[in-house]
């Protein structure tokens, strides 16, 4: 996070405290810092792109390395051919394809999930998420990167619970918006806290397991990690759907880095050493022209020796 707190966005201790408590098991700590390290590549900043040198007389000075930001280049090339204005959404019913086509005019979406997808494929992850505006009685997809999906239950077949961190904003001041996605809830009860274990028969959990549905749990938190309660935010919300109520994107590369990581791998994270070479070159041509001096050779033909 940025000096001021809002350059940029990672999800604050405090959060990662909540959901340790909660029982959960956070599968971001171990890929962090390789996403960290991939958000930096993508941005062209870091210490191969600025550092340090001397000069002939010990005098240190800052360098900062040119970029044409290859590694952005190569995400945006995939965001380009996943997503672009040839891609069409339609189901079997006509009447369906009609309406998915009017939300996604009307909320943007196509434009909006390029991006996600080009920031999943640099980070190794992206998601969309359901998110209800119950006033006014409106469906959106929110978006997020990496650095805001945290995982809460996964197997071989997928994410099947996750959690989603943002900033958002209350009356002017800045709190960490903290949407789990649950299935079944996992036991928790209206007060966030989980319930206590259940006496039920086996027949009656697996039939309670095929009724399951989605929940949405939301918990705000101010700087210092106290929990907030603002207006108009339901801490639970049943959606009654069965099918989980958000979507993983994450580039067809296996995951060498995190052994059995439910995040992904991003499609540069092998190719460093290239991203390298040609910022270097790209340098080194620019600083080769820009040091070098004209100079301009006459033969003494041209010249009068008297």
């Amino acid at each position: 996070m940025g000096v001021n707190g809002l350059d940029e966005y990672w999800v604050p201790e405090h959060v990662k405290d909540y959901l340790s408590k909660l029982g959960f098991i956070l599968p971001l700590d171990d890929m962090e810092p390789w996403i960290r390290s991939w958000d930096d590549w993508m941005s062209a900043r870091g210490e191969f792109y600025d550092y340090r040198d001397k000069d002939g007389m010990g005098r240190v000075y800052a360098v900062h390395r040119r970029s044409i930001h290859p590694a952005m280049r190569v995400c945006k090339e995939w965001g380009s051919l996943l997503l672009n204005e040839e891609v069409k959404v339609v189901c079997d019913n006509q009447k369906a394809t009609d309406w998915i086509n009017m939300f996604f005019s009307s909320t943007n979406f196509m434009n909006a999930a390029q991006a996600n997808v080009v920031r999943a494929f640099g980070l190794g992850t992206g998601a969309w998420a359901l998110w209800l505006d119950l006033d006014k009685r409106k469906v959106r997809i929110r978006h997020y990167d990496a650095r805001m999906v945290i995982p809460l239950s996964w197997d071989e077949d997928g994410i099947s619970e996750c959690a989603f961190v943002t900033r958002a904003f209350y009356r002017g001041k800045a709190v960490d918006q903290l949407q789990m996605h649950l299935r079944g809830g996992m036991g928790f009860s209206a007060d966030l806290s989980p319930s206590a274990p259940s006496h039920e028969s086996e027949e009656a959990l697996l039939a309670h397991e095929s009724e399951e549905t989605y929940r949405i749990v939301t918990v705000c938190f101010d700087h210092e990690g106290n929990e907030l309660a603002p207006a108009g935010i339901l801490p639970i919300y049943d959606t009654g759907c069965p099918f989980p109520t958000f979507g993983i994107v994450k580039p067809a590369v296996t995951n060498t880095r995190v052994d059995m990581s439910p995040y992904g791998q991003s499609v540069f994270a092998d190719a460093v050493d290239a991203v390298q070479a040609v910022d270097l070159t790209f340098d080194a041509l620019i600083n080769e022209i820009d040091l070098s001096k004209m100079r301009v050779f006459l033969s003494d033909v041209l010249f009068d020796r008297e």
